[in-house]
This record gives structure tokens, C-alpha cells and sequence, in this order.
């Protein structure tokens, strides 16, 4: 059974930036470039306490980056190993960051997705978010969801 998620390290930064090439990287012929969470800067976000990660079986196999707005709180990315996905951890990973929301004093959650992730859209609908808007930004075309919290 995996741990609960854990406030990210530097030294967890080699294996977020290897989760994070792995789950993304299909992705590129899709939408026709590298999707916004490759081009972040985790050290940074990892420095700010923005980033959670998940262990399983000892080593970093999933990874959360939330982000406190005034009026949400912004799941910014979300991320399984591709050898560990369907296991769990990203709903482990999700029902974390609704939790850390609701303590956080938020009453929804918002996240954006490239709208050629179709998959993503379906499994967030699921969930309970709805589609607020989409838009271009940065050159990529997203859609924007939100959840309300209880």
C-alpha cells in the first residue's frame, strides 16, 4: 500500500522530471508540441511547496502540484508513472488534492487540461468537474474545469 503524500524535496526532483517526461511525452504527436507541464520549473515549485508526491514500492511514482488562488485552489498538474498507472495513485492523488483544498478554506477546485487530452476531460467529468470555458494560452488550447467543494 502506498504512503500518503508527502511535501516534495529536492532530491525528489530527478524522479518528478522523469514522471513527468514519461506521462507526457505521448502526448506531443497529439497535440503537436510539448504539453505546458513539461516546461515548468519544478525546482522552483518544489522550493515554494507546491508539490506532493506519491511512493510505491520505495521510489516517487506520482506527483501533485497544487497551487492556492483566492477564489480556488488550482490543481495545477497531475502526474502517474506510466508503469504505475491504473493502480490508484492518480485517484489517491486527486481525492489529496480535493482534501488539501478543503482544509486549505477553499470551497472548489479548479484544473486545466489540453483539450486534445480527451481521456483527462472524461476522467475529471467523472469526478465531478465541469467545464467551465476554454481557451488559448501559451499557444495551447485548454479547457478549463472546476469542482465544487462540500
Amino acid at each position: 500500500m502506498p504512503r500518503d503524500p508527502r511535501l516534495a524535496t529536492p532530491d525528489d526532483l530527478p524522479a518528478i522530471g522523469a514522471i513527468i517526461r514519461d506521462a507526457y511525452t505521448p502526448f506531443i504527436r497529439r497535440i503537436g508540441r510539448e504539453p505546458g507541464p513539461m516546461s515548468d520549473d519544478y525546482a522552483l515549485l518544489v522550493s515554494r511547496g507546491r508539490v506532493h508526491v506519491l511512493e510505491q514500492g520505495g521510489a516517487v511514482q506520482g506527483l501533485v502540484v497544487l497551487i492556492p488562488e483566492a477564489e480556488a485552489m488550482l490543481l495545477d498538474n497531475l502526474a502517474v508513472a506510466p508503469a504505475a498507472q491504473g493502480s490508484g495513485l492518480g485517484r489517491r492523488l486527486l481525492d489529496f488534492a480535493e482534501q488539501r483544498a478543503r482544509e486549505a478554506g477553499h470551497r472548489a477546485i479548479r484544473l486545466y487540461t489540453n483539450e486534445a487530452m480527451t481521456e483527462n476531460i472524461a476522467l475529471y467529468a467523472r469526478r465531478g468537474y465541469a467545464e467551465t470555458h476554454r481557451a488559448e494560452e501559451k499557444g495551447l488550447k485548454r479547457v478549463f474545469m472546476r469542482k465544487p467543494l462540500a
